[in-house]
């Protein structure tokens, strides 16, 4: 894009009192967000930039609002209004204050690649659920759920560093040679800064983000596949010419343009980059500050010291609460002891895990939940790699792990033993009033399914999962992971059990899925009532750039009273029509990018 204003602006955390505008500009200047209207009479609020690598971004929060209050914004650079552009068809951009009291509806999912819209990319990627919803959105559509979402969680995956797309790779090109390592991965922050703007610029995308509220957490393709697996995994990292600077770069681009937006106005108050920054303003007052030095510090330094910094938050959603947990960058890797959250983050997550909410969701961008055969099969791994059969198979579990991506709760089998029994006693009633349920949300595993732990009474445990956005598996895999989430079962537990791997304290079954399509999931939930769909874009005639949204499950999920006793979850499912010729064309479709697409990251 060109003009003063680069990327954005992208609304982000956004509560009942404040609400946390983002925007990346092309030069130092002051930034303004203007509202059409404020019960005080105020009308703007504005902040200076900041430079990182002669980049600049401003992060302004606008505040002394309403609950319930609505009104349509502009941003302006300099006081010139530099969006909505001039001579936009998109609708304005609105922002929102949050209720405590009536539904909530939120949109989540995770993994989506960076292409264009076009019939080739299609084929070899699928149509972008995203993309389609916002398409939906400005139409005046609503989708399913028959309101706009009032949060859109994004669990993973948001950029690829690792494998990029043609665009990516010609930015790199002209730069560097691709014969150098890391060849067309990405090796520092300029190539990461234009990455989120490949990501980010989309115009229907950028109109959603600019009034849909969003909220995000890392997973492994925003710095590299299979990041922090193992220990070994990191030495074999540390040992080439090239990691330090990708992992600085992406933690420091990872705070500017992810975390940050995370934030709320007290929880950003206490950052100590955002702290730093204050200073800085106050000691060079008129002048744009340059917080290079003290990003790359600290980007440098919560990687090798994990526990010095956390990338983990809540958010609150009305009567009910969310929880985010990194499942990335704060695992213990020590072999022996591994756990999925270090003991400080660990004890941080036990004092979040709480009731007295009317439903507590835990977000964590690998599953929880995997189907029992896959989680069977993964602790027996962890097992395998920490000697319970020999030397000799231990170095074959530690390539097994890093090839099959045998990384989730299920191959850190004491941390999934806490965390579930924290969730127990919410679920119980023994950290307060029990929620009428308690729901994990995840993406990772390019397919969605929902499934729920085995239990009488007390509050009903979910594992929603949706994945990909837009970046399929091909038909080959999913043959195999369905039939692995179905017949794993038997094979997974021999195996853990000849490594004298204990159950897992939890039992639970499959409710839905899997399937495989890009989709975005949309949740409601209106006091005990839950109800989720999964929705993606089709081509069907027209023109390929405007797809349609069609649905692919609708379920509603029975959440009885808590206290009383009752049976597992029935999901109601209402499939999308995609049968006769509709089925006939995806099916031709899927199998003409299949042969196209050279694979999946």
């Amino acid at each position: 894009m060109t003009g003063p204003l680069r990327l954005g602006p992208l609304l982000r955390h956004v509560d009942d009192r404040s609400a946390a505008v983002w925007v990346e500009t092309e030069g130092a200047g002051t930034v303004t967000v203007r509202v059409a209207a404020h019960p005080t009479g105020r009308t703007d609020w504005s902040r200076p930039t900041f430079r990182v690598h002669d980049h600049h971004y401003a992060l302004v929060e606008v505040d002394d609002l309403e609950a319930g209050w609505s009104t349509a914004y502009q941003v302006l650079v300099d006081d010139e209004v530099v969006w909505p552009e001039a001579g936009t068809s998109w609708p304005e951009s609105t922002l929102r204050t949050t209720t405590v009291d009536g539904p909530v509806r939120m949109a989540f999912g995770s993994c989506r690649t960076s292409v264009p819209h076009d019939a080739l990319h299609h084929l070899s990627h699928g149509v972008d659920a995203l993309r389609t919803f916002a398409l939906e959105l400005a139409g005046g559509g609503r989708g399913p759920l028959g309101e706009r979402p009032d949060l859109l969680l994004l669990l993973g995956d948001q950029v690829y560093a690792d494998s990029t797309s043609a665009a990516m790779r010609d930015f790199i090109a002209s730069r560097r040679s691709l014969d150098e390592e890391p060849g067309a991965e990405l090796a520092d922050f300029e190539e990461y800064a234009h990455l989120y703007g490949l990501a980010w610029s989309e115009p229907a995308l950028r109109w959603l983000l600019s009034c849909l509220p969003s909220l995000m957490i890392f997973d492994d393709h925003d710095v590299r596949d299979d990041w922090n697996t193992s220990q070994q995994w990191r030495t074999q990292m540390e040992q080439t010419s090239w990691w330090h600077g990708r992992i600085v770069a992406a933690l420091g681009s990872y705070w500017l343009y992810q975390h940050l937006g995370n934030l709320s106005p007290d929880a950003r108050a206490q950052d100590r980059l955002w702290r730093e920054l204050g200073r800085r303003e106050q000691r060079s007052p008129g002048q744009e500050v340059d917080l290079t030095d003290a990003v790359d510090e600290f980007a440098a330094e919560v990687d090798a010291r994990p526990t010095a910094y956390r990338w983990s938050y809540t958010h609150p959603l009305g009567g009910s609460h969310l929880v985010v947990l990194d499942s990335r960058a704060a695992r213990d890797l020590t072999p022996g002891s591994r756990s999925m959250l270090d003991e400080e983050e660990m004890e941080w997550a036990d004092a979040q895990l709480t009731g007295g909410h009317d439903h507590l969701l835990v977000a964590t961008s690998l599953p929880f939940l995997l189907p029992r055969g896959l989680h069977h099969l993964e602790s027996w791994n962890e097992a395998l790699v920490d000697g319970a059969w020999g030397r000799w198979p231990a170095g074959l579990g530690e390539r097994m792990r890093q090839e099959v991506d045998l990384e989730h709760w299920g191959a850190f089998s004491d941390s999934f033993d806490r965390v579930s029994g924290m969730v127990d006693e919410v679920a119980d009633g023994k950290r307060g009033a029990a929620p009428s349920s308690v729901i994990f949300l995840s993406g990772d595993v390019h397919h969605s399914y929902v499934n729920e732990v085995e239990r009488t009474t007390g509050s009903r445990i979910l594992q929603l999962v949706c994945s990909p956005i837009r970046n399929p598996l091909p038909r080959a895999m999913r043959a195999l992971v369905s039939g692995m989430s179905h017949g794993a079962r038997p094979l997974g537990r021999v195996l853990a059990g000849s490594a004298q791997v204990p159950d897992p304290r939890w039992r639970w079954h499959g409710v839905a899925g899997p399937w495989f399509d890009n989709n975005l999931a949309l949740l409601e939930i209106d006091e005990g009532r839950l109800r989720a769909a999964w929705v993606a874009g089709r081509v069907l005639g027209g023109e390929d750039d405007r797809p349609g949204l069609v649905t692919v499950s609708d379920l509603e999920l029975d959440v009885p009273p808590v206290g009383s006793e009752h049976r597992p979850a029935v999901a109601h499912v209402h499939p999308g029509v995609v049968g006769g010729v509709r089925g006939r064309v995806r099916r031709l479709l899927e199998r003409r990018r299949d042969a196209a697409r050279p694979g999946t990251g």
